[in-house]
């Protein structure tokens, strides 16, 4: 092998693994409370958050306004994210991550188990990988704790 397929393999490598970074930091950050002035650091100026179900959010100011919507609703978050694909051609690429997340509401102290996907687009800004595009898409399981799984009884 060359060394410029070798330089170009190796830069591949840096860049899904810089995307995989930057996907953890967002589940940090949102599990810390949906900290509306850090999660905006991840997205572009113009990007756009956008939920099935929930809405869309377009550049920082009402991606901002968005989480803090979920600050106020959400007391604990736990989102794991899984099963990536990321794509890179160049200063952009694609992710697609499957999501499970339990979660408790505020009001009324109320516990749910969500499931679904992210699917996203990425662009390089000044030499760091950004979010420009994230969709919550194909909600696959939405269940209440206490009515949903753990409210079954099983047969042994």
């Amino acid at each position: 092998m060359d060394l410029a397929a070798l330089e170009a393999r190796i830069s591949r490598m840096e860049d899904i693994e810089a995307i995989k970074q930057l996907k953890a930091r967002y589940c940090e950050i949102c599990d810390d409370d949906h900290n509306p002035d850090e999660i905006v650091t991840l997205f572009t100026e113009d990007a756009i958050w956008e939920g099935k179900g929930i809405g869309k959010a377009e550049g920082h100011a009402a991606i901002r306004a968005l989480f803090k919507s979920f600050q106020q609703a959400m007391s604990f978050t736990q989102h794991m994210v899984m099963n990536s694909i990321i794509d890179v051609q160049g200063d952009r690429a694609t992710g697609r991550w499957y999501i499970i997340l339990p979660s408790t509401f505020r009001e009324g102290n109320h516990a749910r188990w969500q499931g679904g996907r992210y699917k996203e687009d990425y662009v390089r800004v000044n030499g760091a990988w950004k979010i420009k595009h994230l969709r919550v898409v194909e909600p696959t399981m939405s269940a209440d704790y206490e009515t949903g799984w753990a409210g079954k009884t099983r047969s042994a």
